[in-house]
Parts: C-alpha cells; sequence; structure tokens
C-alpha cells in the first residue's frame, strides 16, 4: 500500500497470476501509476471544493449518495427544498477526509464536532495512512497535510463502538443519537454527522427504526459481486435507493432534534453501477457520478421530543475490519 516502485511491480507480478488475465493486470497497474501522478498533484492543488468553504453550522454528509439519487426521493422529505450540488474534493472516503480536514482549515476544524460511522478520518488524522487505498503506485510525491484528531473540537467515531454484527456496518439511527448528544452537550461552533448510508452493505431491510431483526440480514457485498456479474446492478441500485431511505427517515429525526441554522446535506463522493465499466467509487476518478454530491440547504431546530439512546460495543471494531466489511482492501 502506499507507493513503492518495487512493491507496484510485485503488486503487477502478482496481479499476473490471478485469473484475470494480463489485460486485467496491465490496466490495474496502468491506474495505480496514474494515481501517483494524481495525488502528487491534487494534494497540493485540490480538485473540488472544500466543506470548509461553504456557510453552515451543520453539515449532514451521505456517505456514496449521488445527485441524481438525492433528486429522485426529494419530493418525499419536505426538508428537501432543491437539491443543487458541488464538486467533492475526492472520489472516495480516504481522499475525501484527507484533502479536507487539512491544515489550511485547522482554525474552522478546531470548532467542528465530527460525528462519524466513517473510519477514514481515523486512517488519515491518527495512523497517517493516506491515499492510494488498496495498492501501491510505483512513483509519486504526495504533499498531505492532515490536520491531527486532537485538532477537532470534538470528535465521536461511532463505527468504533456502535457496529451491529449482524449488519456489518453501523446504522442510521446510531449516528443521530450521537448527534443529537453532541449538539446538545457540546460547545460547538459547527457539527458534521456522517452517516454510512446509503454506502452498502444495504440494510434496509433489517432495520425498523430503532430494531434490528439479524434473519432479515442478508450481507452482499455489492461491487465485487457486480464485477462477477453475480449481481445485477439494477438490483443494487435498487438496494441502494432503499438505503438512502432508510437515512433520510433519520435526518429527519436529526432536523427536529438539533440547533442549527444553516443545515446542508452532502456527501463525500458518489456511486457508479456500470457507468464507464466500473463499480462504486475508487480514488482518484473524474467523473461526475462519483466527484459530484449534493448540497441540500435547510435548517434544524431542537424540539426536545426526542431522547437519544446511547449503546456502546464493550469491544471496539478494528479499524481494517470496519473498512473490510464495507468493501475496501486496506
Amino acid at each position: 500500500m502506499g507507493i513503492s516502485f518495487t512493491g507496484w511491480l510485485s503488486q503487477v507480478s502478482e496481479d499476473l497470476d490471478t485469473d484475470h488475465g494480463p489485460m486485467w493486470a496491465a490496466t490495474r497497474g496502468a491506474y495505480y501509476a496514474y494515481l501517483g501522478v494524481w495525488h502528487t498533484l491534487t494534494s497540493r492543488y485540490p480538485v473540488g471544493t472544500n466543506i470548509f468553504e461553504r456557510d453552515w453550522d451543520a453539515l449532514i454528509v451521505l456517505d456514496a449518495c449521488r445527485v441524481d439519487a438525492l433528486r429522485a426521493v426529494a419530493d418525499d422529505y419536505e426538508f428537501i427544498e432543491s437539491v443543487d450540488s458541488v464538486w467533492s474534493v475526492g472520489s472516495t472516503s480516504h481522499e475525501w477526509a484527507s484533502k479536507t480536514f487539512t491544515e489550511q482549515y485547522r482554525d474552522e476544524i478546531a470548532g467542528t464536532g465530527y460525528v462519524t460511522g466513517n473510519g477514514y478520518l481515523h486512517q488519515a488524522a491518527v495512523r497517517d495512512t493516506y491515499p492510494p487505498s488498496g495498492g501501491t503506485a510505483p512513483v509519486g510525491w504526495p504533499d498531505w497535510n492532515v490536520v491531527d484528531i486532537e485538532d477537532f473540537g470534538h470528535v465521536d467515531q461511532v463505527w468504533q463502538d456502535g457496529r451491529i454484527e449482524q449488519l456489518r456496518t453501523v446504522p442510521p439511527y446510531q449516528l443521530t443519537d450521537r448527534a443529537v448528544e453532541a449538539g446538545r452537550k457540546r460547545d460547538l461552533d459547527r457539527l458534521i454527522v456522517h452517516y454510512m448510508q446509503p454506502h452498502s452493505p444495504y440494510i434496509a431491510d433489517a432495520v425498523d427504526g430503532r430494531e434490528v431483526d439479524p434473519n432479515a440480514v442478508e450481507f452482499v457485498e455489492p461491487l465485487g459481486a457486480m464485477r462477477r456479474g453475480e449481481l445485477d446492478p439494477e438490483l443494487a441500485r435498487e438496494r441502494y435507493m432503499e438505503n438512502l431511505h432508510l437515512v433520510l427517515e433519520e435526518v429527519e429525526t436529526l432536523l427536529s432534534n438539533l440547533d442549527a441554522e444553516r443545515v446542508a446535506i452532502t456527501a463525500d463522493h458518489g456511486e457508479l453501477f456500470g457507468e464507464y465499466g466500473e463499480y462504486g467509487h475508487p480514488d482518484g476518478l473524474p467523473f461526475p457520478e462519483v466527484r459530484k454530491v449534493p448540497w441540500v440547504t435547510t435548517t434544524a431546530t431542537d424540539t426536545g421530543e426526542y431522547e437519544p439512546t446511547i449503546d456502546r460495543n464493550d469491544t471496539e471494531v478494528d479499524v481494517e475490519e470496519h473498512l473490510a466489511d464495507l468493501g475496501y482492501v486496506v
């Protein structure tokens, strides 16, 4: 992982020994060579809009939410009047976190709380592990300048102690409860709430409010299954949309139990369902389906009608296990 010419050669050699064939090995090798150049340039001169360049008091991040997906369901939710868009600084959570929480925005970050179901802030701000993810680039000279996690006003890494084993992910109600608690008890200038849905695993059939039915869980790692032809992309898209409805119900609860005059709803990146022959959201892609993300503005008022339940697991999840559950190779 990372940048190493010998490591890249070893990776290409190993890929040649797989059943994918030499064309796949050559394409993957060329892709990681491209990433070395891409991150060398964009770590210095990010392409896209950093969230700290926009005005908001609370930012709700829907992981992997496409612009067209949110527009398709907007009429079902009163808090979505219109769906604008901005270009994200990354096409994966790792790239987004590494190019968002930088020294340039240290002052803003110091007053920001971050309640997250995504482990890539931990990779970048605790472990000093940066893109590319899942493989090795042959050459590159990126200039990463991510702040330390202690530089935030408050961080609650819900993926560590809020994951439900049967779901293989953090359900959205866990994020809502932690965010309501942070909003009421913490003195923060800004609050980011990073929900994992609509990102896979697709858990909508197994979650009803705060109730989880383990028997309804059929975990599918959809990206690999689509690439292998084992899962119809249209079926995956349907399950993705069900995940989106699931998380938006929680957003609705959050907006009535949080005080924030300016709320923005966005995403870290989008998702591909076969466009350009690719699935998911690989690192360093310029395509609008992954780089163009929603931007919805609304407001939030704490009515006090909801009392969160904070359940923390006794054993914290390891970050590699967490990211593997989301379909990443780390």
